[in-house]
């Protein structure tokens, strides 16, 4: 399993997003920061509260287009844009249009 967390902060609901890539599956997961643990970016953020979270099948003809809806619920589409560009360089999503 593929795991990355991304410590947005301020420009992010919640400020931390986790992707999860398990075979075909990806999960977005959007995690409140854990003040107690600091608030640095350093900070372990390991026990951060879940508040939401999407799963999309990387073959799925809508993948790019459903993580790029959620990501950008979540955050700006700037760093959407960067999540999703990690995500591709892990595994490939199938093209929305057979092309």
């Amino acid at each position: 399993m593929k795991t990355k967390t991304f410590k947005i902060g301020e420009y992010c609901k919640g400020g931390i997003i986790t992707v999860e890539i398990k075979g075909k599956t990806i999960t977005v997961i959007g995690k409140d920061w854990d003040h107690s643990k600091g608030t640095r970016r350093s900070s372990d953020q390991s026990g951060a509260k879940e508040w939401t979270r999407i799963e999309v099948q990387s073959d799925a003809q809508n993948a790019h287009r459903e993580l790029d809806f959620f990501l950008c619920d979540l955050t700006t589409s700037y760093y959407a844009g960067e999540i999703i560009k990690w995500i591709e360089t892990k595994i490939e999503l199938k093209p929305e249009f057979g092309y």
